[in-house]
């Protein structure tokens, strides 16, 4: 199915080839269980996951490292598990978007807020950022992230056309999170909870009116289907991590954690590099742009692409900084406020409470 993305990926250099060389000494076997990405059939799992963590670490450990991986799917997890279920060993590495994981540990939903992040580049700036901080509260749980990284940006899909975020007031929406809720309600939306499966059939039969979900992602599950109209304007960008057990990660040689390190480097190279250019590729492949469609599969249907005005980004800075960020801050405690002004504001350009 991504071949041809890989192809591409690999010829822009943007998935780097995997080294062969053997980097650790002989010693025994080192047997880990990863469950990573919701499906096993997106290119994050397909071209990142598999090519670099678990053919990777295998190769160039000269064999000494296994990594049996598996998706969410294949695990009959929803997701919110992750932490507890690499907490309790019952994976050594585990990955999944921040705003699942929040339950667990309210920090993670402050690293990608609806509105805070306008392109992917200040993204990832962010998630850097927030790294050693996130891994304060989750070393209380065991656990300890390797690496940050993100879907395509998340952008609306409407079963009927829209030109602006004006437009969306009144129509049932999907949402996903606690702040993409706030954004939408902000909007003058009804955001409804519906499970991503279902999505399609809920568009299809009206039960919403407009989804959002990453562009690639909505295009794999066939919403050009269902859904007319997608916007290119980025609400979020479903920021994920990879995370382990701290307690098995302190048990290994030096060594062996360093090529993890510098795998797991490559893999958050690999996934930032993925998420931007499976944005406008998953909008091609939408709207029926061949020469632009190099990852996803065509849509059979066209879709129209809604252009951001400067409008729309404008009330979505606005909406972000009079909602959102304070409806998260309420959620998450006064520390929360306190961590996003001295570690993010500087890189958004917005403070908490003025």
């Amino acid at each position: 199915m991504f071949r041809t993305g890989l192809a591409a990926l690999l010829g822009a250099g943007l998935i780097s080839s995997v080294a062969t060389a053997q980097t650790i000494p002989p010693g025994p076997r080192i047997a880990i269980t990863a469950v990573t990405q919701p499906l096993p059939t997106q290119p994050q799992y397909v071209l990142v996951d598999q090519r670099l963590l678990r053919d990777g670490l295998r190769e160039r450990s000269g064999g000494r490292i296994e990594v049996t991986l598996a998706s969410h799917a294949e695990r009959n997890l929803g997701g919110s598990e992750i932490v507890r279920l690499v907490r309790a060993g019952q994976a050594e590495i585990g990955a999944g978007t921040l705003s699942t994981l929040s339950g667990d540990v309210p920090i993670l939903d402050g690293v990608d807020l609806s509105g805070l992040a306008p392109d992917i580049a200040l993204a990832r700036r962010i998630a850097d950022a927030m790294t050693p901080v996130a891994n304060r509260d989750l070393e209380r749980f065991g656990t300890r992230i390797l690496a940050m990284y993100p879907f395509p940006a998340q952008v609306v899909f409407c079963r009927a056309p829209f030109t602006s975020l004006a437009d969306l007031r009144g129509r049932r929406m999907r949402t996903f999170g606690n702040s993409l809720v706030d954004f939408f309600n902000a909007v003058g939306a009804q955001p409804t909870s519906i499970g991503f499966p279902e999505v399609y059939s809920a568009l299809e039969r009206g039960v919403v009116d407009c989804a959002i979900t990453g562009s690639g992602s909505g295009v794999a599950a066939r919403w050009p289907e269902v859904a007319t109209h997608i916007s290119d304007m980025p609400v979020s960008w479903a920021v994920a991590a990879y995370i382990v057990n701290l307690q098995w990660w302190n048990r290994l040689e030096p060594p062996v954690r360093a090529l993890i390190e510098q795998t797991f480097r490559e893999v958050a190279d690999a996934q930032w590099a993925l998420g931007l250019a499976a944005t406008r590729d998953g909008i091609d492949c939408a709207i029926g742009n061949r020469e632009g469609c190099r990852i996803h599969t065509m849509a059979t249907r066209p879709m129209t692409e809604v252009k951001a005005s400067d409008a729309d980004r404008a009330e979505t800075r606005r909406i972000f900084e009079q909602v959102v960020l304070p409806g998260w801050v309420r959620r998450c405690g006064a520390r929360c406020g306190e961590i996003y002004n001295q570690v993010v504001a500087p890189l958004s350009g917005v403070r908490f409470g003025g």
